[in-house]
């Protein structure tokens, strides 16, 4: 046994930085974010804290040492720079759904075009049944700096199976049940926002029935995939 043990809460907090810092990278990776814009935040497990990427910092430049630890108010608790300007809507979303551990914003080109036009994502797509359980929503038109937009996250989500909304003239927000899993509802909402924008240049897409979506949605979420005892990740699909 270490003399000196690393403290639980240290722990977690270095561990999460390291894991929020390189989940940013991927939303570079898929074309998600254009220069400073969007952010992944990410609760700390057993603590009353997430962690978030700085403001107007160059994706980067980012490291695990950059990324702030923020209460559920929104308040710095150790970081040397701002936060995202986006902190309080993320802070609210924590406070409100106790289930989520991650949040992830971005204004990912075809998704924000549906925002624009205040248009849901119909559901016509299997892979749309598979993650969204339905039409990926539009939330309402709020502005930021304060926690406007983190009302309009839960008030819009609460209830519905999606883990992605669209806010009205901004951009996409997406949670999970951590980090990761947010960011992968980020890229599948953009990949179905531009699949089912292509789909409308040449007609009207198919609906897919509610059965269909509702069984589609149960066997992607509770049987696609490995077990968590056979998988190095731990993630179970």
């Amino acid at each position: 046994m270490s003399p000196n043990p690393t403290p639980p809460r240290t722990a977690a907090v270095a561990s999460l930085r390291n894991q929020v810092s390189d989940l940013h990278q991927e939303l570079v990776r898929y074309q998600l974010v254009v220069w400073t814009a969007g952010n992944v935040s990410g609760r700390v497990p057993g603590h009353d804290l997430f962690i978030i990427k700085p403001s107007g910092v160059d994706y980067e430049r980012l490291g695990p040492s950059s990324m702030i630890v923020c209460d559920l108010d929104g308040r710095v608790v150790e970081g040397e720079l701002s936060p995202s300007s986006d902190t309080a809507a993320h802070a609210y979303v924590y406070r409100h759904l106790p289930e989520v551990g991650g949040v992830v914003h971005t204004h990912s080109t075809y998704a924000t075009s549906w925002a624009a036009r205040g248009e849901p994502v119909p559901c016509v797509l299997t892979a749309m049944a598979d993650e969204f359980g339905g039409e990926i929503p539009v939330g309402p038109f709020a502005l930021i700096g304060d926690d406007s937009i983190g009302r309009g996250i839960v008030d819009t989500l609460k209830g519905h199976r999606s883990p992605a909304v669209l806010m009205r003239s901004h951009g996409v927000f997406t949670i999970g049940r951590d980090a990761r899993a947010a960011v992968k509802a980020a890229v599948m909402c953009e990949d179905v926002a531009r699949t089912v924008h292509v789909s409308r240049q040449l007609g009207d897409p198919l609906p897919i029935d509610r059965s269909d979506i509702d069984r589609l949605y149960h066997r992607y979420q509770n049987v696609y995939g490995q077990t968590t005892a056979t998988t190095d990740t731990g993630v179970s699909r």
